[in-house]
């Protein structure tokens, strides 16, 4: 009989500026920000357990988020957030 032992989420998430809104390239951009303060404060209101591994602002405007999170709280993480 095979059990989990321990598992995780992976995820890249990509948060892209939104297109014709007519705001100007800073606007959008702080619109993003402002779109991943507020995925990691729902993982924080969840207290869903992760790591984010990088966070990076590409030229385009879009941001790169690499995350590690738990898969539910019935499953061990391990060490993947040693």
């Amino acid at each position: 009989m095979k059990r989990i032992q321990s598992a995780c989420i992976m995820q890249t998430l990509r948060f892209q500026q939104k297109d014709g809104t007519g705001l100007p390239a800073e606007a959008l951009l702080q619109l993003n920000r402002s779109e991943v303060t507020r995925y990691k404060a729902q993982l924080e209101k969840t207290r869903t357990r992760h790591r984010i591994d990088s966070e990076e602002e590409q030229s385009d405007g879009a941001i790169i988020l690499r995350v590690r999170k738990e898969y539910n709280n019935s499953a061990s993480v391990g060490d993947y957030f040693d």
